[in-house]
């Protein structure tokens, strides 16, 4: 199979899809890797590296898309990356449909086979190529947070971890998956004063097992997050429902009660955000105030560690790819319910019910595609 690579154009998108490594596994099995020029570069691979990794450099992302059958990507197609689609390829990368309705009528529009890294889903419910960007995203949270909290930066003024006299500050998680543990896990070690909110009990026994009385587990309903976010002087946002839009469960006139400079870290904004008040922003400019609430609402996170990040996502992503190259994608898919369930798009029918229901699409269940 023709495989390509192209260079992240996204603001300060420093990953790349794959590592020499993985490029070097799939040239082993015969396949052909175009790696635009430059991709690795964020993440502190060179061209020659890939080269010596069998892959092909191109010299620009036209040539690249145009001589591949699969994409593989790190985010969503944005501006030109468009008019390089054509029917039939197959993209493998993050999507994140449900939050954005343009993109989803792009990709039918094109009709290409869009796989999506976050939906992929095993039989009890993980979701193994989005855990590590989750795990990334959880820990970024605390230190941007902390950050965030500082006055020079519109914050409280507050140290996370307090000092002797002085308590820690109050760090409240919402939703307690990937990203929420590891955020509780940073800021708990950091000294904070954690709580964690999450709907299921299970998991929040889990959580309660694990963590050992550092952090707080609270059951998660419209009366405990209002009085924990209201309390909160660092607010961390993980919530998340697979494939579809991230409930709002912080609303405006929540976020009016919160302390004047606390900060609000939305790492379900590639969802749509958890916060009413939540919008998209970059790693050029991260950060704005809403009712005095600093917002962090960076929708690619772990881009800003890239040479971390894309060595965890080829970890995870590089068995899929393999077998997408070497059976082609409807075998594949067949062969492996866990990654039938990333397929949102295929030749112009949406295939992901959750993304349908966010813009009153019709969609066809994967069987008929």
């Amino acid at each position: 199979m023709n495989i390509g690579i192209p260079r992240e154009i996204k603001t300060l998108e420093g990953r790349v899809a794959m590592t020499p490594a993985g490029v070097m596994a799939l040239a082993a099995r015969g396949h052909r890797v175009c790696v635009e020029t430059g991709a690795g570069t964020g993440s502190g691979f060179g061209d020659e590296e890939y080269r010596r990794a069998g892959a092909v450099i191109a010299a620009d992302a036209d040539a690249t898309w145009r001589e591949s059958e699969m994409i593989i990507k790190v985010k969503e197609p944005i501006g030109p990356e468009f008019d390089r689609m054509r029917e039939g390829l197959v993209l493998f990368t993050y999507l994140h449909l449900a939050a954005d309705e343009y993109l989803t009528r792009s990709l039918l529009e094109r009709k290409i086979i869009g796989i999506a890294y976050e939906t992929v889903q095993t039989g009890d419910g993980s979701l193994p190529l989005l855990a590590p960007m989750s795990e990334v995203a959880g820990r970024l949270a605390v230190q941007a947070g902390g950050f965030s909290l500082e006055a020079k930066n519109g914050g409280r003024g507050v140290l996370l971890s307090g000092v002797p006299g002085v308590s820690p500050a109050s760090v409240v998680i919402l939703g307690g998956g990937i990203a929420g543990l590891n955020a509780a896990h940073l800021a708990a070690g950091l000294g904070a004063r954690v709580r964690i909110l999450d709907v299921s009990l299970p998991r929040l026994r889990y959580l309660a097992d694990i963590f050992r009385g550092r952090v707080a587990t609270i059951i998660s309903n419209d009366a405990t997050v209002a009085e924990c976010v209201a309390e909160a002087d660092l607010v961390i946002g993980t919530v998340l429902i697979p494939g579809a839009r991230a409930p709002k469960l912080v609303t405006r006139d929540l976020l009016k009660r919160m302390k004047r400079g606390a900060v609000l870290v939305d790492v379900a904004i590639d969802q749509g955000g958890c916060a009413e008040t939540s919008r998209a922003t970059t790693h050029a400019d991260p950060v704005y105030a809403e009712e005095s609430v600093i917002h962090y609402c960076v929708a690619n996170m772990p881009g800003a560690v890239p040479r971390t990040s894309t060595l965890a996502l080829t970890n995870a992503t590089l068995p899929h790819c393999l077998a997408l190259a070497d059976k082609g994608w409807e075998a594949a898919l067949a062969e492996s319910p866990a990654l039938a369930s990333g397929l949102n798009v295929c030749r112009g029918r949406l295939t992901r019910r959750s993304v349908a229901e966010a813009f009153g699409l019709p969609w066809e269940d994967r069987g008929a595609a």
